[in-house]
């Protein structure tokens, strides 16, 4: 079997946009996940019930549904459901986002459980108010002990954009089929994308362990 990998040599900068679009996309994907998900997580810890059953029931769908659903029905059924359509890239960011959020939702409520009562009970009799107890006694332990989730969801959330060429992103992995397709050499060109893609995740998940493991006694208690 003879290889040849100058499909890829002489296609790299419609791969590397293709590489571009996938960094955007997870990280515009994880940024809008992460707000949406611990304001969900925060809320469903504090609120009250009526509005935390709404909460639990939006989790329970999201981790329920593959994410490939989601991102078809969002790019095919909610333009018929609301009239309004959304460009490829835009309805996979809203998939993703809208997937990963439940996750972490659930991150941050774990995270915040973990904190032990008894801290609240003893800022509170100290006289502070909740909200300082929330934000100086309760978070910064709950964010450190949520790292290495967090850090798995970061990587899931870069894999999860590769689905995103069944509705034409033009991110690496939709262009990497292109590529394949017109040079009639699949090998080389997915064995690229498959180790472009560990290059990309492999610093990310040890950058994040490197970080809790300097950062980890800060959530000890």
């Amino acid at each position: 079997m003879d290889i040849d990998f100058s499909p890829v040599l002489d296609n790299w900068r419609f791969l590397g946009f293709g590489l571009m679009m996938t960094i955007v996309l997870s990280v515009a994907s994880m940024a809008a996940a992460s707000v949406v998900g611990a304001s969900i997580g925060i809320a469903r810890s504090y609120g009250p019930r009526p509005l935390t059953i709404p909460l639990a029931f939006y989790v329970d769908t999201m981790r329920a549904i593959p994410v490939l659903v989601v991102l078809v029905w969002t790019f095919f059924a909610f333009p018929i459901a609301t009239g309004i359509t959304l460009p490829p890239f835009w309805a996979a960011l809203v998939a993703l986002s809208a997937h990963i959020a439940a996750y972490i939702a659930e991150i941050v409520r774990a995270g915040i459980a973990s904190v032990r009562p008894g801290q609240a009970r003893a800022a509170l009799a100290l006289g502070m108010s909740r909200a300082q107890v929330v934000r100086k006694i309760i978070l910064p332990q709950a964010i450190v002990r949520m790292l290495p989730a967090y850090g798995s969801i970061l990587s899931i959330t870069i894999k999860d954009t590769a689905i995103a060429t069944v509705i034409a992103v033009p991110e690496l992995m939709r262009q990497s089929e292109t590529v394949a397709a017109q040079s009639f050499r699949p090998m080389e060109v997915f064995t690229t994308t498959m180790l472009v893609f560990f290059l990309l995740l492999f610093p990310v998940t040890r950058g994040v362990d490197a970080i809790y493991r300097r950062v980890a006694h800060l959530g000890r208690s």
